[in-house]
């Protein structure tokens, strides 16, 4: 699910040696914090409260203990005295997308017991210090903190302070155990959690945990007994059997709502979470959960999502498949047939490609758009397929007579297979860009149950498929065909080229994801096929030689099978100019009032990298960056990376490209269009 989010921002700026005299206040930016002590005197081996106050910017917040899909928990590292654990009021759910967190808005105050030493003396002073850190978001998470401290008397007798009953007034705001028993049983998502209480309306779970339970799954509340029962679907790491489960639960009934601290011991044979894709979102008893709300909605989502797919066939990923379809077109047989056949193609190949991503869903996985270009494998196979594709449009060999639908003779006869794999080969090589209109519409499918996300697939397809499906049907358009000639031989040839082209740049990417030792047992693998169909060739399509080229791909699958992905290289595309992105480094950059563009891109985005020759790496747009001290982030993408999937996700997209520039003292970025040109990211950094 999105476990990729929980090591986000860990290593905070180190802390100094806290002085003995650090003030009991400070501010930042975002936040304004102080300690609140409940005593104005101490005794000798006294056991006291205070309180870390923090009054937070409005829109902004902190995160609880577990902070839930990102984030990172407050934290205050003391000196100069012992210090039981932090006390935790009862957080808030903050949905962004498909991430939930747990945290505060407005303000909070964390609880913590301080020990004095035994040994202080009457007449001196205590002076316990804490270096505190928190992590502060909003559409930017940035990383802050300060040194606070007291300086309270020692006395033979203690005395409170002006202070203690605002923090007994805090203390009622931290959960208290449960006056009533709870229990967990195992349930197919996960574990259900039970209790006694009646008349309850609402409830919701907040694991105290990451990862025993899915922040971003919704929590099914039933009635059970007498009581109610609470479906919590297993997180990243569920906890073992036997271990406890501990949390604070909400519980809404006639009387108001009231949050209790409770835990139980996880049962045996505890299932697994159906993932992230929904916003937690508490039910009704007895009503089905309801699907996350969206801005977006379904018709809109469709009628993106069908535009999208037409942008989609000028898009430079599909241009070598748009040769396959201009040869299918000047076909002198049943266009009409030969449209639906291939709309067929593309129509099925989305619905598998919907499925893929609803069954990795489930599985608790985090995908996106292209997802299945992440894989070292797949490339390679999509480089077999095109390759195969590119000798068959040599004349090397024909299966079935037509491998492609358009075979030496033509044949109407042959033409419907051909032009259904035409269908498959434009969807899978169209995957690895993201057309514009595509994305928001992906981001609503992603968050959305099967059956939506299934209906924008479809409309995206649909989109894809349209404009050969008019063509095919159109009559007055099939006038603007060339005629059939001997002509087509030759330029049926010549389209071969742009498949080889295809490879080449499939194994490109391939060198990005699985080193000289993927390319070489790639390379490996094309000359096994490319002799086979040679040998076959030569020996006329006798048995032997169809044994032999298909031994030759089963052996080149099988070396595919052998290529693994290589550790990611951290510097960014090898240019001097830029840096390896990361969120750390662009919240630090973001806290130090500097401007930033942010490119996310991958090596099988062919979209991506005409952007980055056309627009990016343009003398102007490098003096732009320059004269306007721009620091350029580039995060790569071909190999999976959850933090750029969750960016990607922030901003409501699916899939790269994905460009963002931070103004110096913008609370939110520019997000630029999918496709650039000099002047539209020039003119971006000198609107900042």
């Amino acid at each position: 699910m999105l476990s990729f989010l929980r090591p986000l921002f860990p290593a905070l700026l180190a802390a100094p040696l806290i002085a003995l005299a650090a003030p009991p206040e400070a501010a930042t930016e975002h936040v304004q914090a102080r300690l609140v002590s409940s005593q104005a005197t101490v005794a000798p081996g006294q056991r006291f409260t205070v309180a870390l106050e923090q009054v937070i910017k409005p829109h902004w917040h902190t995160y609880w203990k577990n902070p839930g899909d990102s984030g990172q928990a407050t934290s205050l590292d003391w000196s100069g005295a012992e210090a039981g654990p932090l006390q935790w009021p009862t957080p808030a759910i903050q949905a962004i997308g498909p991430i939930v967190n747990y945290g505060y808005e407005g303000r909070a105050a964390l609880l913590v017991e301080l020990t004095v030493p035994a040994d202080a003396k009457a007449g001196s002073r205590f002076k316990p210090a804490a270096e505190v850190k928190w992590l502060v978001c909003k559409d930017v998470c940035i990383p802050e903190q300060v040194s606070l401290g007291l300086d309270l008397p020692v006395a033979a007798e203690p005395k409170a302070g002006p202070d203690a009953a605002q923090i007994e007034e805090w203390r009622g705001a931290i959960p208290k155990p449960a006056p009533f028993a709870v229990t967990l049983k195992a349930a197919p998502q996960g574990v259900s959690l039970a209790g006694s209480t009646a008349g309850v309306t609402k409830a919701y779970f907040f694991a105290e945990t990451w990862g025993a339970v899915a922040h971003s799954a919704p929590q099914a509340l039933k009635a059970e007994g007498g009581g109610w029962a609470l479906e919590l679907p297993a997180g990243d790491e569920p906890l073992a059997a036997g271990k406890p489960l501990g949390g604070v639960i909400v519980l809404t009934t006639a009387a108001g709502e009231q949050a209790w601290a409770v835990a139980a011991p996880m049962p045996e044979g505890a299932g697994k979470g159906p993932g992230s894709a929904d916003l937690n979102a508490p039910a009704a008893i007895d009503a089905a959960t309801p699907a996350p709300e969206s801005e977006l909605g379904l018709l809109p989502a469709l009628a993106l999502a069908l535009v999208g797919g037409l942008i989609l066939n000028l898009m430079p990923c599909v241009f070598p498949v748009l040769s396959i379809k201009a040869l299918a077109l000047v076909n002198k047989g049943n266009h009409k047939a030969e449209g639906l056949a291939y709309m067929a193609g593309v129509l099925l190949s989305f619905v598998a490609l919907a499925g893929a991503l609803i069954a990795l869903r489930a599985g608790g996985q985090q995908v996106g758009w292209g997802f299945q270009f992440h894989s070292p494998v797949f490339v390679l196979v999509v480089a077999y397929l095109l390759f195969l594709v590119g000798l068959s449009l040599s004349g090397l060999f024909e299966i079935g007579g037509s491998f492609t639908g358009m075979g030496s003779g033509l044949a109407a006869r042959n033409g419907l297979a051909g032009s259904f794999f035409t269908g498959v080969l434009a969807a899978v090589v169209a995957t690895p860009c993201t057309a514009p209109f595509m994305g928001a519409a992906l981001a609503f499918a992603l968050a959305q149950p099967a059956a939506v996300m299934l209906a924008v697939f479809l409309a995206l397809g649909m989109g894809l498929a349209l404009p050969f499906l008019v063509l095919a049907f159109w009559p007055a358009a099939q006038r603007w065909l060339p005629r059939p000639g001997a002509w087509m031989d030759t330029f049926k040839q010549a389209l071969a080229f742009p498949m080889y082209a295809a490879v080449v740049w499939l194994l490109w990417v391939l060198a990005q994801q699985a080193g000289p030792d993927g390319v070489a047992l790639a390379l490996g693998g094309l000359v096994l096929i490319a002799f086979g169909l040679w040998w076959r060739h030569r020996s006329g399509a006798s048995h032997i030689g169809t044994g032999a080229a298909v031994l030759s791909v089963v052996l080149a699958l099988g070396a595919a099978a052998w290529v693994k992905p290589v550790a990611a290289d951290v510097h960014a595309a090898g240019e001097s100019s830029t840096e390896a992105f990361s969120a750390e480094r662009l919240a630090e950059l973001r806290a130090q009032n500097k401007p930033v563009f942010v490119n996310l891109t991958a090596a099988w985005c062919i979209s991506c990298l005409v952007n980055e020759r056309v627009a990016l790496s343009r003398p102007e747009v490098k003096d732009a960056f320059a004269k306007a001290g721009v620091v350029y982030l580039k995060g790569d993408w071909t190999r999976e990376d959850p933090g750029i999937t969750a960016v990607l996700k922030a901003h409501g997209r699916s899939g790269v490209p994905l460009y963002l520039y931070y103004a110096p003292g913008a609370a939110e970025a520019r997000v630029l269009p999918q496709i650039l040109t000099p002047g539209l990211v020039v003119d971006a950094v000198a609107g900042s």
